[in-house]
């Protein structure tokens, strides 16, 4: 009988501890970027960027998991898979691109586990309730270029962008925000984000003379079409988004960068920030530390987003700790329910208010206008 009882209360001591045994000691945060290939310099800056975020918060340490994707959708699945099953991750970031952002956006709603998107892309109503997007939505970085197209005089523009989600994004927005505005779309061109030419597309665009061109790319790739319409003669205002906000897009386009339009998020100048501006602080902090590292005028938009992301879980992981613990569905939830709950969330590219409808968060605080002189961003007048 004392065998069977003893037998008895270890299956229940067993049993009592289950819950436990899922807790973990350590936050677990998996990160799928873009180090290789065509997006390398976006995805670069955003894991060089994780050198200096916090290693612990709330007295908990973090556990950091990095992949490479290389830009594949395919690939960013089974890395946040591996996040999931593996590594049964707490926390998804991911990735540089439009693309492989989807594709980890449709993994972490199924798994149930708080993502952060590090690239522009759709929320649809499935993916709502665990996708947030750090990268400033396209329609409010929009909108300052037309209005920099409208005070200039521009009534026609062309557009030449990506043949891919991130370029339809920029297209739709220049029918749905800049047509209203009494503006006309001249003409259309894509092209792959791999390509080496877009010489066939440049010809097109010159050859209807919009008063200014928008390109809808990123990473040094959106210097190509840069470069090819400059050297075609093309005289008119070149605009270009946040997508391609680094210093490695001057460095490509070389001179043909001068006098481009740029929408950026303000992490690119925090030093023109008014003090009280809330995004003035990270971005300062972000930028000294990366430059100090990485050089002079190294600061880039993407790094920006990487590190945003941790200074939001500053403030929400203390409260999701408040209710549960790490290693847990609780958690995630927890976790999900902090963003929601926390408003102001100040970091280098904006000030964060999310909602269950809004998964940016984002206001007008998000965007400043460049343009390059001398091989230097400065503010675009």
């Amino acid at each position: 009988m004392r065998k069977a009882y003893l037998a008895a209360a270890g299956v229940i001591a067993m049993l009592a501890s289950a819950p436990a045994l899922a807790q973990t000691s350590e936050i677990t945060i998996g990160i799928t970027t873009t180090t290789t290939g065509p997006g390398a310099a976006l995805g670069i800056p955003e894991r060089n960027a994780l050198e200096f975020v916090p290693k612990e918060i709330g007295g908990v340490p973090l556990k950091v998991i990095v992949l490479d994707d290389g830009g594949d959708p395919t690939t960013a699945t089974t890395n946040a898979r591996r996040f999931v099953t593996e590594s049964k991750a707490d926390i998804i970031m991911g990735s540089a691109l439009t693309p492989p952002t989807i594709a980890v956006s449709n993994v972490a709603s199924e798994a149930g586990i708080p993502h952060f998107g590090l690239a522009p892309f759709p929320v649809t109503p499935e993916r709502a309730k665990w996708s947030v997007v750090m990268p400033q939505p396209v329609p409010i970085m929009g909108k300052v270029l037309y209005e920099h197209m409208k005070a200039h005089n521009v009534k026609t523009v062309g557009y030449i962008g990506y043949s891919d989600s991130y370029g339809d994004l920029w297209f739709n927005d220049l029918k749905n925000q800049a047509v209203p505005m009494g503006i006309t779309i001249a003409d259309e061109e894509r092209f792959a984000r791999p390509d080496t030419s877009v010489t066939g597309q440049v010809l097109k665009l010159v050859a209807a003379n919009p008063d200014a061109i928008l390109v809808g790319a990123s990473g040094t790739a959106a210097a190509l079409p840069q470069t090819e319409l400059r050297e075609r003669g093309y005289t008119g205002l070149i605009y270009q988004t946040h997508g391609a906000a680094s210093m490695d897009f001057i460095r490509i386009a070389g001179k043909a960068a001068e006098g481009v339009i740029m929408a950026s998020g303000p992490v690119m100048s925090p030093e023109t920030q008014d003090d009280s501006a809330l995004t003035k602080k990270p971005g300062m902090e972000l930028n000294k530390a990366y430059e100090a590292k990485y050089g002079p005028n190294s600061r880039s938009q993407f790094a920006g987003h990487s590190f945003d992301a941790f200074e939001i879980l500053k403030r929400v992981i203390p409260v999701a700790l408040k209710t549960a613990k790490p290693g847990t569905p609780e958690f995630r939830e927890a976790i999900r329910q902090a963003l929601l709950s926390e408003k102001d969330l100040a970091a280098s590219q904006g000030v964060y208010n999310f909602t269950e409808k809004d998964r940016s968060g984002l206001d007008d605080r998000a965007r400043i206008i460049l343009t390059v002189k001398d091989g230097k961003y400065v503010p675009a007048k």
